[in-house]
């Protein structure tokens, strides 16, 4: 089966290197296109514009950084829409909102091509290594002519029914999850200041019910301010805003995610956006008031 990926940020270069290590041929695209070189060292071909790697592949899946980055793709000259039609698959695995995704599905099925969303959970170790979860929603059949892929991208994939619920379940997801390294940020900075040891909280904290891979994975890294991009704040920051916009749609009131959604606002604008979501722990270890 030849694949085309759209988007070789952290996670589409990892992710589409899994598949061509898998027997998949795979034709590639970024804006910057030297970005592409590494991949055709592996076996890899590039398409020029989007347009030109729909129009060469049945599937097509793009891993892109925001909804302004996906609309663009798909809608600005030589994007997705002049070449998709019947017989062809988009399957759009970034994170984005419910809206955007189904202005996409919208434009891709009046053209007579198939839609699935299926955002991931996990950040650039699981891409590499093929361990991401997939939230796939749309378009049933081709979620079924996906699975091979998915089965190499992700170590399990759902089918969530109607286009929307995917992006939900991420921004769900990756709420909780911002929300949780504020909490886990302020818990190291407490244990500091307050004169322990904050690598035995870390212990402590792998021993007990709140255990989990984040604080195993980032927490040393942490605290030697080793914030090296798995999962860059600023896209952090964009999901936490995104979740309290469906919030505020649904009538939910979210005041933990609201609080942490400001501290990753305060860190981009400290210029830490760049860097792994982990380190708003810097913005609180340096606030003395």
């Amino acid at each position: 089966m030849e694949i085309g990926f759209l988007g070789l940020g952290i996670m589409g270069k990892a992710m589409s290197m899994n598949l061509l290590k898998n027997g998949f041929k795979v034709t590639v695209w970024n804006r910057t296109l030297s970005k592409c070189n590494e991949l055709v060292e592996f076996g890899a071909s590039i398409g020029e514009t989007p347009a030109q790697v729909v129009k060469k592949c049945k599937l097509t899946i793009a891993m892109l950084s925001d909804p302004a980055a996906t609309r663009s793709v798909v809608f600005d000259k030589d994007g997705v829409l002049e070449q998709i039609g019947s017989g062809k698959g988009y399957i759009d695995m970034s994170t984005v909102d419910p809206e955007t995704s189904s202005k996409i599905s919208e434009a891709i099925t009046s053209k007579g091509g198939a839609f699935l969303e299926a955002p991931v959970s996990g950040s650039k170790q699981p891409a590499e290594t093929g361990q991401l979860v997939i939230l796939a929603a749309g378009d049933k059949e081709l979620y079924e002519e996906a699975i091979p892929a998915f089965d190499v991208l992700g170590k399990k994939s759902f089918f969530l029914g109607q286009i929307g619920n995917g992006a939900k379940m991420k921004l769900v997801v990756n709420m909780i999850m911002g929300s949780v390294m504020n909490a886990f940020s302020e818990g190291l900075v407490l244990s500091e200041r307050s004169g322990l040891n904050p690598h035995d909280l870390l212990q402590v904290l792998d021993l007990g019910g709140i255990a989990n891979p984040m604080f195993r994975g980032k927490g040393p890294a942490m605290l030697k301010s080793n914030h090296s991009p798995a999962f860059p704040l600023k896209h952090q920051q964009k999901d936490m805003r995104l979740a309290l916009a469906l919030g505020d749609e649904n009538a939910v009131s979210m005041p933990v995610a609201a609080a942490a959604n400001e501290s990753f606002k305060k860190a981009r604008s400290m210029g830490f956006g760049d860097l792994d979501f982990s380190a708003v722990y810097e913005i609180l270890k340096t606030t003395k008031d």
